[in-house]
């Protein structure tokens, strides 16, 4: 796998002023567009999407510096007009690309180099089930994905549910764990202009068809599962373990992603010290893709 993540990274850099196509990524990785790119993420820290943008704009950076017009960077990297270019280029390197023109300022963004870094093995406790047909009733917003640390805005999609709407979810919730869920879906491929987005709901998990109007409802149809239970710091222990299942276990697993929300949920109780929470990765064995 590092081998083709090093591949991948060399046809990004040499195709910087072209589209990388889900084909592309599949052909040299062997992994399905969706199931890579969730992967990168979680290695990286970042969005593939930001990656590319991050280099067209460091190698962008450099051609300004070199005598290259606004007009031609913008629409060698992509750009459909000066000005959208130069909007995205003054948020990622501060500056306008007049005065990195005039001043000579140089900002870069290294490409990335993927290696093996063997620390001892880590025994991952999990389990693979299959649930049946259920739905997440609740509610939703589009945010910023975000890897690291507490997600504000999913704080204040929990901060603004009403009394009411809790009442109606706990009504309606039937289904393990009876207890808040976190799910997160349509993650955004992004743009060139764009951060990454995806849509999270915070709801419970039931057999019940939602009929409460101040609910939404996600159909999640009959799957297999992988459970990943942890306990400790919150968010940390949660993250960390949302980490290693998608870039050290799914590789390696002989199962890939299903085009599912992933679903998450954490009891906490006495403090963030000592959180019990568990990572639903929604999967399919690759053998069955073959037959």
């Amino acid at each position: 796998m590092v081998v083709a993540l090093n591949e991948l990274m060399e046809h990004i850099e040499q195709q910087l002023t072209e589209e990388i196509s889900d084909s592309d990524i599949t052909k040299i990785t062997g992994l399905s567009a969706h199931h890579f790119k969730r992967m990168f993420s979680y290695m990286s820290g970042i969005t593939l999407t930001t990656y590319i943008r991050n280099r067209r704009l460091s190698i962008a950076n450099e051609e300004l510096i070199h005598g290259s017009s606004v007009t031609d960077v913008a629409f060698r990297y992509g750009y459909h007009s000066i000005e959208g270019f130069s909007r995205a280029f003054r948020e990622w390197s501060g500056f306008l690309p007049s005065e990195v023109m005039k001043n000579h300022i140089q900002k870069s963004f290294p490409r990335f180099t993927f290696y093996i870094d063997v620390k001892g093995g880590t025994s991952m406790e999990f389990k693979i089930e299959e649930k049946d047909a259920f739905q997440i009733v609740g509610v939703s917003k589009r945010v910023p994905i975000q890897f690291e640390g507490i997600n504000q805005e999913i704080v204040a999609l929990a901060q603004s549910i009403s009394e009411q709407q809790r009442m109606h979810m706990r009504e309606m919730g039937n289904l393990y764990p009876n207890h808040v869920l976190n799910a997160s879906f349509n993650f955004d491929d992004g743009h060139l202009e764009e951060e990454g987005y995806l849509t999270h709901m915070i709801g419970f998990a039931t057999t019940r068809e939602d009929v409460y109007d101040d609910l939404e409802q996600v159909s999640i149809p009959k799957s297999l599962w992988a459970v990943f239970p942890n306990c400790g710091p919150f968010p940390q222990t949660l993250q960390e373990t949302m980490a290693k299942t998608y870039a050290e276990w799914l590789p390696s697993s002989g199962y890939e992603l299903q085009d599912l929300p992933g679903i998450t949920f954490s009891k906490i109780e006495m403090g963030y010290e000592n959180v019990y929470s568990e990572v639903w990765v929604p999967i399919k064995s690759k053998e069955d893709k073959q037959t």
